[in-house]
């Protein structure tokens, strides 16, 4: 017989085993204790478990339902200045908190991802090349890096190294008085990216070079002459700085080759000493835009301001007049400046997209041939690229009109509906 004792612990109950009882170890594995089941009698256990409570549930079942969002109902919808309020944030230590500006819904830009932004990014790498794009922080990466194929994309490459001379205060390129020196493969490497890449039309640019003798003029047109040379029918836009104003320079670039040269004025002249470099001036960057068109009258010439720096309508209305005036600009485009960081000078005013559709068509009624305006408009944009490869490519086929019509007996030039280069017939407002 096994004598047993019961013995309640922590609700179970326990039966001591006498060790004279116990069977040899090759029967049974010997324990300090062997549970055995509970009686009916035993004491229930009377601890109860409450289910934490489903808080982001709770709330998401007692929330809208998708009914809701989908009604169609017009009453409910926001209108124009409901959808365009800028809402603002109290941020910072309790006692210090200071209120910001949200940034608006129409400036937002989706995360950069995709096969095709992949490739570029590793092409660029494996030819130590780098482009404005990422340099800038530009929003607009993910759509002009992330087309169907490579040959739908745009990207601006950054030519003399990403560290620049100068230090604007809207830029984040980075900034230092001894930058490395140029490689001097880069121009050949560029072409052939460019040329593998197979696009009908490519912008280069490059930082401020004012620790060499022709600011990187040479090094520039060398790069062009290059991509020239793998692929004639592929259009070169030029976006250069001012080269510490030596228009020497700026005719070497201008007879390189290229198709568009760009130089950005940035802002209104009243608003240049405390935006841009001390050593960049408003009067400086229309005379590098005169002489590239006067180096090169058939070529198209181009700049950018940003808003949202705090101009006047009076300081834009003279920017353009001067532009079409002094310099005979092509091309303006118009784009909301965006703070890259804290160190940077803040934003002081979102401006509503409708305000930059007045101003493109203010800019077209001043006589530009092509106005890019928006939010997210930077100089090298997307749709303003294709709107000029459409300018040049009618030049081209006018220009070859002409050069038939001159071998062609009169009367057979009288029957033949010829080609015109007047730039009228390109509607800018399309």
């Amino acid at each position: 017989m096994i004598r047993r004792t019961r013995l309640q612990c922590m609700n179970q109950t326990f039966a001591f085993v006498s060790p004279a009882t116990i069977p040899s170890s090759s029967a049974l594995r010997s324990f300090a204790t062997v549970a055995t089941e509970s009686s009916s009698s035993t004491k229930p256990n009377t601890r109860t478990h409450t289910r934490a409570p489903t808080t982001f549930k709770d709330r998401l079942n007692t929330g809208p339902a998708f009914s809701e969002f989908v009604s169609g109902n017009a009453s409910e919808l926001l209108g124009p200045e409901d959808a365009l309020e800028l809402k603002t944030a109290m941020v910072g230590p309790k006692g210090k908190q200071k209120q910001i500006t949200r940034l608006p819904e129409w400036l937002k830009t989706p995360v950069p991802v995709g096969e095709n932004f992949k490739k570029i990014k590793n092409d660029l790498r494996g030819l130590n090349l780098h482009t404005v794009c990422e340099e800038a922080r530009c929003p607009n990466i993910s759509d002009c890096w992330g087309g169907s194929d490579k040959s739908a994309a745009t990207a601006t490459i950054m030519l003399m190294g990403d560290t620049c001379t100068r230090g604007c205060r809207f830029c984040s390129v980075k900034t230092s008085r001894a930058p490395p020196p140029l490689d001097p493969h880069e121009p050949e490497h560029t072409a052939e990216a460019l040329s593998r890449w197979g696009l009908g039309y490519v912008v280069l640019t490059s930082v401020d070079r004012d620790d060499l003798a022709d600011g990187g003029a040479r090094h520039f047109a060398e790069t062009i002459r290059r991509i020239k040379h793998k692929a004639p029918s592929m259009l070169v836009e030029a976006l250069t700085g001012d080269f510490s104003g030596d228009l020497a320079m700026v005719t070497e670039v201008a007879r390189s080759g290229l198709d568009v040269y760009a130089h950005n004025v940035e802002t209104v002249e009243a608003l240049t000493p405390g935006v841009r470099d001390r050593r960049a001036t408003f009067r400086q960057s229309l005379a590098v835009l005169a002489a590239a068109k006067r180096a090169q009258p058939s070529l198209i010439t181009k700049t950018s301001i940003m808003l949202g720096l705090g101009e006047t309508e009076e300081q834009l209305w003279a920017a353009l007049r001067d532009l079409r005036a002094e310099a005979a600009v092509d091309v303006v485009t118009f784009g909301q400046y965006m703070r890259p960081t804290k160190r940077h000078m803040k934003v002081e005013q979102y401006v509503d997209p409708a305000v930059f559709e007045l101003w493109r068509q203010r800019a077209l009624d001043l006589g530009f041939l092509y106005c890019a305006s928006g939010p997210l408009v930077r100089s090298s944009y997307k749709a303003g690229e294709a709107f000029i490869e459409n300018v040049l490519k009618k030049r081209a086929a006018a220009a070859a009109a002409e050069s038939s019509t001159t071998t062609t007996s009169p009367l057979a030039a009288s029957a033949e509906p010829g080609g015109t280069s007047d730039e009228a017939s390109f509607d800018a407002r399309d």
